[in-house]
């Protein structure tokens, strides 16, 4: 069943393949009618499914605000019990401090390929964020993760239930997994991730359900991800009268100090193909207090004063873990150089690995297209990595048969005071995952 990951070394030239055309393939292009059934239940009901995802979508579940991530969950657990899934919601332990996870399993016959379906429940925005309530203006809603991603949830689970009501539920395979903290992931991962990463192992493909991506009328397909990893820069200065500074005995301070690794770091770590880094988060002064896991904090300092901290929490994402690596490397040379009289150090905390491109993700790609064409969209063109952020999926890619990504709504201004879903691609997004289940169901 598993596979083995694909070469960090090789892995440029294996994406380069992955977007080569496909080999000629029956193509099933055309709806049989059961899945035309399925389709036409998912009209009637897309008013319903918009209903639900309002509801949870005024349910403030930003990842640290853990009763909200709960309650959240409790809906739409109620919702899988209701259709004959064995749900369990898994808490995490004290020290990973997260709200856990709803895993949902109905695991009948043994025709098919075995799935697992992959959602977030946590979003963004916080308690004290202003952005918390569903608004819809005709087609479109604004909300707080409307598209990343409850609208991703509401599809997985109405595709469950249109399934259902046509008959096509029964003998399936299927694990449901909504994490509580796929935004701002706890540590360690082993234990965070572990049962992600065993459900991953159970399955045959992994499907997630995070926002689809069109543009300029052509949709696109997602079968590589990038990783997610942080780095934190602390550096440290001598406090002292400032008309001493650059001088013998002060030195630059730890503000000039930082401003030179960070001027380092995009001159020269910058540039390599799927690299990306990013400062979030700075702060400096003479007192600097920062809460590393709500990604906040305070800054004190005075224009008479050399400030003696600065605190910079940043991310890297790349396309594997060779490039990270070098990466790394690059940016602890440049913090070991320091300017006079300050020093400095950088750590880095693993995150999100990277989804390699790999042939059999291509060919789930081409069936997921199939389906598009015969619901009346193009066929779907390979995303380029270097467009999708990190996801869940990444972390069970190496266990599965095949993984295929980026199927869920279309939306826009995801992390934004103007995130919206087009409300439009509602009944597209559920139908196309109904009836990808379905044909790898048989």
């Amino acid at each position: 069943m598993t596979r083995q990951p694909v070469v960090n070394a090789i892995l440029s030239a294996a994406f380069a393949l992955a977007v080569l055309p496909a080999a000629p393939a029956a193509a099933q292009t055309t709806l049989s009618p059961e899945e035309q059934q399925i389709a036409d239940w998912v009209d009637a009901h897309v008013d319903e499914a918009t209903g639900l995802l309002e509801r949870i979508v005024d349910i403030n579940s930003g990842t640290m605000n853990f009763q909200g991530v709960r309650m959240v969950g409790d809906v739409l657990r109620s919702q899988l019990d209701s259709l004959g899934f064995q749900t369990r919601w898994i808490d995490m332990p004290a020290e990973v401090n997260r709200a856990g996870h709803l895993f949902a399993e109905r695991w009948q016959g043994s025709n098919g390929r075995s799935m697992l379906l992959i959602g977030h429940l946590d979003t963004v925005f916080e308690k004290d964020d202003p952005f918390q309530r569903f608004l819809r203006q005709d087609s479109i809603a604004h909300g707080p993760g409307a598209s990343d991603m409850k609208g991703g949830d509401v599809a997985i689970l109405y595709a469950l239930k249109a399934l259902q009501a046509v008959g096509a539920l029964h003998h399936t395979r299927i694990i449901v997994a909504f994490t509580g903290d796929e935004e701002a992931p706890g540590q360690p991962l082993s234990v965070d991730r572990g049962d992600l990463i065993q459900a991953g192992k159970k399955a045959d493909v992994a499907l997630g359900f995070e926002g689809a991506v069109r543009m300029g009328g052509q949709e696109y397909g997602t079968i590589a991800r990038r990783s997610s990893s942080e780095w934190e820069l602390t550096v440290h200065g001598r406090q002292s009268h400032s008309a001493g500074i650059f001088g013998p005995g002060v030195g630059a301070g730890a503000i000039f100090e930082a401003s030179r690794i960070l001027h380092q770091f995009y001159d020269e770590v910058r540039g390599e193909q799927y690299l990306t880094f990013n400062a979030g988060v700075i702060l400096g002064g003479t007192d600097v207090q920062y809460d590393e896991a709500e990604h906040r904090g305070t800054a004190f300092g005075k224009t008479n004063v050399v400030p003696n901290t600065v605190i910079v929490d940043g991310g890297i994402r790349t396309i594997s873990d060779e490039q990270l690596q070098r990466a790394r490397q690059k940016m602890r040379d440049i913090v070991a150089h320091n300017l006079p009289v300050t020093s400095a150090d950088i750590a880095f905390t693993d995150g999100y690995p990277s989804m390699p491109p790999t042939d059999a993700n291509r060919a789930l790609l081409q069936t997921y297209s199939d389906i598009s064409q015969a619901l009346g969209t193009g066929p779907m063109k390979t995303l380029d990595p270097s467009q999708r952020g990190a996801a869940d999926i990444s972390f069970v890619a190496p266990y599965v048969d095949a993984a295929l990504a980026g199927m869920g709504v279309y939306g826009s201004g995801s992390h934004g005071p103007h995130e919206i879903i087009d409300l439009r691609s509602f009944p597209l997004t559920i139908k196309r995952a109904a009836i990808m289940i379905y044909r790898l169901s048989r």
